[in-house]
């Protein structure tokens, strides 16, 4: 009884680690994807860290620590599953200290936020001016706070009707930081489970992978460190 619930459990993570797998090399693949549509002019803080960096790196952490479940627990591989539980370990804690950090700093983080922004703005280039008019375009907004933001150069994006007259243009009301703070806020809870759920599953992958290693342990199979 006690083998076939450790097999079950072993061809689990062997079947859940692969579908991971799947799943970072998607992301990955949209990381490098994304690497032509670069948004680096929004906020000059963070040009050498935007969204397709991010992606790749998701993408590669995900796809290794997968890796090293699905082989550890196939090969019943106690180097392996033990490095895989101390991946696991690590990841849960820099996400929680992350999530920790963005709570107790959420104000002082808003205001970097804020004058990154409209240093980006303040920039007048080609890109800059195709991105604004992409994330406002998205966000049906005008600026960060409005269509003052812009001065004497308020692009046609902002405008409320289209094509924008502009002998008597009508703006769009609501800045971009307004409009993207109620789209967090209104997705709040649905961020919160996404968390708490990743956190369940990391749980248990540790938990699965100590239970095959102890197991191996203990029988004295597989790879002996």
């Amino acid at each position: 009884m006690a083998q076939g619930c450790l097999k079950c459990l072993k061809y689990t993570m062997c079947v859940v680690n692969f579908l991971c797998f799947i799943c970072g090399t998607a992301v990955l693949g949209f990381g490098i994807y994304m690497l032509n549509f670069r948004m680096d002019s929004l906020m000059p803080s963070l040009a050498q860290f935007n969204m397709s960096s991010a992606l790749l790196i998701s993408g590669i952490i995900i796809t290794c620590v997968s890796f090293l479940g699905f082989l550890g627990a196939l090969k019943e591989n106690r180097c392996l599953l033990l490095t895989f539980f101390l991946l696991l370990f690590i990841l849960m804690l820099v996400e929680l200290t992350a999530a920790c950090i963005l709570l107790v700093n959420e104000d002082m983080i808003g205001k970097w936020v804020e004058k990154d922004l409209l240093n980006g703005l303040n920039r007048n280039s080609t890109a800059i001016s195709k991105d604004w008019d992409l994330v406002q375009n998205t966000l049906d907004c005008c600026g960060i706070h409005n269509y003052t933001d812009w001065k004497n150069e308020v692009p046609d994006s902002c405008c409320v009707t289209d094509p924008c007259d502009h002998h008597n243009p009508e703006y769009k009301k609501m800045g971009c930081l307004e409009k993207a703070k109620a789209w967090f806020e209104e997705n709040f809870l649905t961020t919160g489970i996404s968390v708490i759920v990743i956190c369940i599953i990391e749980v248990l992958g540790m938990c699965f992978a100590m239970t095959l290693f102890c197991h191996i342990s203990r029988s004295g199979l597989g790879y002996k460190l």
